[in-house]
C-alpha cells in the first residue's frame, strides 16, 4: 500500500471545516456545562441528603454509562419519541447538532460538578474562619472565598475534562454530524485511504490539544502569582 501524502494535503482544507464544527461543540458543551455544574457541586456538598442525593444520582448515571449510549438515547431515544414530537423540544431534538450539544453538556456537567465537589471540600478551612472572624456572611464566603479558590484547586482535573470532551466529541460523528471525525469517514469512503485520513484527523485533534495544554498552563499560571518566582532585581 502505497502512502498517499497529496490525498493528505488536499483534504486539509475539507478537516478545518470539521474542526470548526469540532470546536463549536466542545466549546457550547463546556460553557453550558460549567454553568450546570457549579450549582450542581454546590449541592453536591450540602450536608441535606434531599438535595445532595438527586446530585448523586445524575452524576453517578452520566459517569457509570459510555457517552456513545448517552448520545444514541437522546438521539435515536428523545430524537424520536411521540411526546417529543408533539411539543415545543421538538425545535431542539430534531437536530443532530442540538442532541450532541445536549448529551455532552450533561456528560461534562456530571464530571465536571464531582470535579468541583472535590475542590470545593479542599479548601483551607483556615481560610473559611479566617473569612468567618472577619463578619463575613455565608453568601459572601461562598463568593469571594470558596468558589474562586475551588476554581484554581480544580482547574488541572478540569483541564483533563477538556481533553477528555475533546476526543468523546468524535462521537459526534455516529449521528451525522460532520465534525473531524464525520469528516474523515466521509472522505474515506469516497477515496478508500483510511490510514491517511485518520492519521490527518489525529493531528488535528493532537493540534487542539496542544492549545488546550498550554491555554491552560498559562490560566495556571496567572492565578497562582504566590507560585511565581519573584523578579530578578538589578
Amino acid at each position: 500500500m502505497e502512502f498517499d501524502l497529496q490525498l493528505m494535503v488536499d483534504s486539509i482544507p475539507s478537516l478545518l471545516e470539521g474542526m470548526a464544527m469540532t470546536v463549536q461543540l466542545i466549546a457550547l458543551a463546556l460553557a453550558l456545562g460549567l454553568c450546570l455544574a457549579i450549582p450542581l457541586a454546590l449541592a453536591r456538598v450540602s450536608k441535606h441528603a434531599v438535595v445532595w442525593m438527586p446530585v448523586y444520582g445524575f452524576i453517578f448515571v452520566f459517569r457509570g454509562t459510555p457517552l456513545l449510549v448517552q448520545i444514541f438515547i437522546v438521539y435515536y431515544g428523545l430524537g424520536q419519541s411521540e411526546a417529543v414530537r408533539e411539543s415545543f423540544l421538538w425545535l431542539v431534538f430534531k437536530e443532530a447538532y442540538w442532541c450532541a450539544i445536549f448529551t455532552f453538556t450533561l456528560n461534562t456537567a456530571a464530571y465536571t460538578a464531582e470535579i468541583l465537589r472535590g475542590a470545593i471540600q479542599a479548601v483551607s478551612h483556615g481560610e473559611l474562619e479566617a473569612a468567618r472572624a472577619l463578619g463575613m456572611p455565608k453568601f459572601l464566603i461562598l463568593r469571594r472565598i470558596t468558589v474562586p479558590r475551588a476554581f484554581r484547586l480544580a482547574l488541572p482535573a478540569y483541564g483533563n475534562e477538556i481533553i477528555l470532551i475533546l476526543k468523546g466529541s468524535a462521537l459526534a460523528s455516529t449521528i451525522t454530524l460532520l465534525d473531524i471525525t464525520g469528516v474523515a469517514r466521509v472522505i474515506v469512503a469516497r477515496t478508500f485511504a483510511p490510514y491517511e485520513l485518520f492519521l490527518l484527523a489525529a493531528i488535528f485533534y493532537l493540534a487542539l490539544t496542544l492549545v488546550i495544554v498550554r491555554t491552560l498552563k498559562y490560566a495556571e499560571w496567572r492565578l497562582s502569582p504566590h507560585l511565581r518566582p519573584p523578579p530578578h532585581l538589578g
